[in-house]
């Protein structure tokens, strides 16, 4: 059975792979501080990939199929594809958010040290700042105004018109604040001076 066939059998492959890469090149050790890390990276990758997508790729692609008269509309898009990216989306927010908060204690920092911006922890705190503010706009603007938009809850036309906006201005938000904040993550975890 080739596992690159479905979605879990390539997510298996890849965890097997680096559990391998890891016993040949790194000894077979990986400290909490290094498995908190890779798993704050990987899920942030999840997030903001998706993030990047919606808002470059599928967010002007769902207007060009709708202003085009003779095509198909947006209608695939917004029923098979949204929700499932939209799922992937919000539990990579969480999950980048929480395995943030556990590689802040793992470090040494502290989410108290990180959230007040002390103790050396400016440049990564104000990073945690904005990943907690784009975590609140998925969960509290960007998915319950998409649920609208796709009708997986009914709204009116007004309230959907509507929806659109918020859940647009929101997305946007966040992939402005994605820029500066994973900035921040480097330079804290590069050591880099600011």
């Amino acid at each position: 059975m080739n596992p690159l066939k479905s979605v879990p059998g390539t997510i298996i492959l890849g965890f097997v792979t680096a559990i391998v890469v890891l016993a040949v090149l790194g000894n077979g050790e990986l400290n909490a501080w290094s498995l908190v890390v890779w798993l704050h990276v990987l899920a942030g990758v999840v997030w903001i990939g998706l993030l990047y997508y919606f808002n470059f790729i599928q967010v002007p692609a769902a207007g060009a199929a709708a202003a085009d008269t003779d095509g198909p509309g947006p209608a695939a898009i917004n029923k098979y594809v949204a929700p499932r990216a939209l799922f992937w989306f919000r539990w990579g927010a969480v999950g980048t958010w929480v395995t943030g908060a556990a590689a802040l204690e793992v470090m040494g920092v502290g989410l108290m040290n990180a959230f007040t911006l002390s103790n050396g922890a400016a440049v990564i705190g104000l990073g945690a700042w904005m990943g907690t503010i784009m975590l609140f706009n998925v969960w509290v603007l960007i998915w319950p105004n998409q649920k609208k938009i796709l009708g997986i809850v009914s709204a009116s036309d007004e309230e959907k018109a509507s929806a659109k906006v918020v859940a647009l201005m929101a997305s946007r938000t966040n992939t402005f604040l994605s820029i500066p904040m994973l900035m921040c993550m480097i330079a804290y975890g590069h050591g880099l001076p600011f």
